[in-house]
């Protein structure tokens, strides 16, 4: 029986997630299946992977076939660095410690760059985030002027009204007497 590691394809229109199963190569993309060994899910940003890696390893080195999208995320996941530092503990280049070694060594390497990837967007964000804070300072102070300038001005002319009517009355009584 030939398989297949694959995405089965659930969610609403839209917003699909994707389970990641062992079916046989000749079953429907939807339809039955051996074992599920993880999911997919890219509406996250960034796309949220969970996979069973020694159940994924295990169906990569007895011969299960991966599609492209999932040879992808088993490749970024690190199963098929796996699967070939495996072979060449079988091949006698180097011994089960120093593959373990070489696994972890690029499994770190590979956090480091997500680190930092993650922190070059956060600071994007903080500065964007900054720059939109400054604008609304900006746009408020502009309007607050323009709000204290037409205060000012009203002001100034019922000053001006009353001190006309003082002087109106102040002539009124002026010429009374």
């Amino acid at each position: 029986m030939a398989t297949k590691i694959r995405l089965q394809r659930h969610g609403r229109k839209g917003y699909a997630y994707y389970p990641i199963v062992v079916a046989d190569s000749r079953a429907p993309r939807d339809g039955k299946f051996i074992e599920r060994i993880g999911s997919y899910n890219p509406n996250t940003n960034p796309a949220t992977i969970s996979l069973d890696f020694d159940r994924a390893l295990y169906w990569v080195e007895v011969g299960a076939q991966p599609t492209d999208t999932v040879r992808s995320i088993l490749s970024k996941e690190g199963v098929l660095l796996m699967k070939h530092l495996r072979g060449g503990v079988k091949k006698g280049a180097f011994n089960e410690e120093e593959a373990q070694r070489r696994f972890d060594a690029w499994k770190q390497a590979r956090d480091k760059e997500a680190q930092a990837f993650q922190a070059k967007k956060d600071a994007k964000a903080a500065d964007e985030a900054k720059a939109r804070l400054d604008a609304e300072i900006e746009k408020n102070r502009i309007k607050g002027e323009s709000v204290a300038k037409k205060k000012a001005e009203k002001l100034a002319a019922e000053e001006a009204a009353a001190k006309a009517a003082l002087e109106a009355e102040t002539e009124a009584t002026a010429a009374a007497e």
